[in-house]
């Protein structure tokens, strides 16, 4: 049961990353305003956002075959963590009761859950015996 556990988180989170990469290449004007809504215009730049896209495919791959897991797992991690960030209040109070309804999306909630998901994928990672790298390279990292 574990296996198939550890593969759901993976597939599940590094799908969220192909999304999120698929809106930086094919929808570009929308992935520099969600740069310009949340974090400050910092990743307002259209050459970015295809360079970031395509390193997120390529992470988002990674972790959904179980490959380069040592380095996936913790950029995956950073990636979500950052992006969580960007939407604290939403995560410190989702229903509104400090920041108020405006301040705060109720719908980002879940951004905590799969960081927590990629935690739990660092922590099992021995665990997981379907990985690629397990498969094609006896490899467990």
């Amino acid at each position: 049961m574990k296996p198939l556990s550890l593969l759901l988180l993976r597939l599940s989170t590094g799908l969220l990353l192909l999304i999120w990469a698929i809106v930086r290449l094919g929808a570009t004007k929308e992935a520099i305003g969600v740069s310009d809504k949340y974090y400050g215009g910092l990743l307002s730049n259209e050459t970015l956002q295809y360079v970031l896209g395509t390193g997120q495919t390529l992470l988002a791959l990674c972790v959904i075959l179980g490959l380069l897991r040592s380095i996936a797992y913790p950029a995956q991690f950073i990636s979500l963590a950052l992006g969580a960030a960007a939407i604290w209040p939403s995560l410190v109070d989702p229903l509104g009761l400090i920041f108020g309804r405006e301040a705060v999306n109720i719908l980002f909630f879940p951004s905590l859950c799969v960081v927590s998901a990629t935690v739990a994928l660092m922590a099992f990672k021995d665990e997981d015996k379907w990985a690629l790298d397990v498969k094609f390279f006896g490899s467990r990292s």
